[in-house]
């Protein structure tokens, strides 16, 4: 009977290649068509596949799944990557997205001690985004916490509700270890949310990056409110697996899959009215 059948939204599903650190780029690709995933976001590491278009474009082929998304390497893990000068790692991360057909680069905020980048920052990113076709979306972040001290590791901040951005990726393990209202976060940057990236955590000072469900965030919810909302972004699946042997990984990885395919085909009655309306 038709009108008893689920309907899915057309929001992708795609797997981080950051999931299967330290694996390849091509392992990525691997596991997420043998998985299901919608696609692939490649983030910018040591390993060279991750910066070459052509290899990329031949992953994305073999496999038949599109590059969403590009990860500029902003995390310190990645600082030696395409020189020291941050903007020069960003417009070569725009360039690579072009070069495979991404249509989102996804970047962190500035550290604390990058303070010309810093300076510059949302001015740099309006402008490369209205030269490039690229939508740049700024990741929320957290304070950085030891010894039951906080600080401010982020500039302007690590909170992106409160700064001019066009647009910005949710992340649910940065909202845990930020001890930040997820679904406020979302309703306040309305439109302005261009990207998910689904994970979980507990709270921890760490960044977690759990199986959604794992955690204390409200991904079933977010999910759920993104569906109906009409979503024209992508959520891609960014957890930790570097522990894990490659059979526990994979069944993570399903298990991920699973879950945002089970909260975006549909949330419950009259959660859509609460979408984007301001908080009480």
């Amino acid at each position: 009977m038709p009108d008893s059948v689920s309907h899915i939204p057309p929001v992708p599903v795609a797997l981080s290649s950051a999931s299967v650190y330290p694996d390849s780029v091509a392992t990525a690709f691997t596991l997420a068509s043998q998985l299901g995933y919608d696609g692939v976001e490649v983030m910018v590491m040591p390993d060279p596949v991750s910066r070459e278009a052509g290899a990329l474009m031949a992953l994305a082929d073999l496999h038949a799944l599109p590059i969403v998304s590009i990860h500029a390497p902003t995390l310190l893990l990645t600082q030696r990557i395409w020189g020291p000068e941050p903007w020069t790692k960003v417009d070569r991360s725009i360039e690579l997205a072009q070069e495979v057909g991404a249509t989102t680069v996804v970047v962190h905020p500035p550290f604390r001690w990058q303070r010309e980048y810093a300076e510059g920052f949302v001015d740099g990113v309006r402008e490369r985004e209205a030269s490039s076709g690229i939508m740049i979306a700024v990741e929320n972040m957290f304070p950085w916490r030891a010894r039951q001290r906080e600080m401010l590791a982020y500039l302007p901040h690590w909170d992106p509700v409160d700064c001019d951005y066009a647009h910005v990726t949710l992340d649910l393990s940065h909202t845990a270890t930020a001890g930040s209202d997820a679904m406020a976060m979302l309703r306040d940057l309305g439109p302005r949310l261009a990207h998910l990236h689904l994970a979980d955590g507990t709270g921890l000072a760490r960044d977690e990056h759990l199986v959604p469900g794992r955690g204390n965030q409200p991904c079933a919810e977010v999910l759920e409110t993104l569906a109906v909302a009409g979503f024209p972004g992508a959520v891609v699946v960014e957890v930790s697996t570097r522990r894990l042997d490659r059979h526990t990984r994979s069944g993570d990885l399903a298990e991920a899959l699973a879950y945002a395919r089970l909260h975006l085909a549909g949330p419950p009655d009259g959660i859509a009215s609460t979408v984007f309306a301001p908080a009480p």
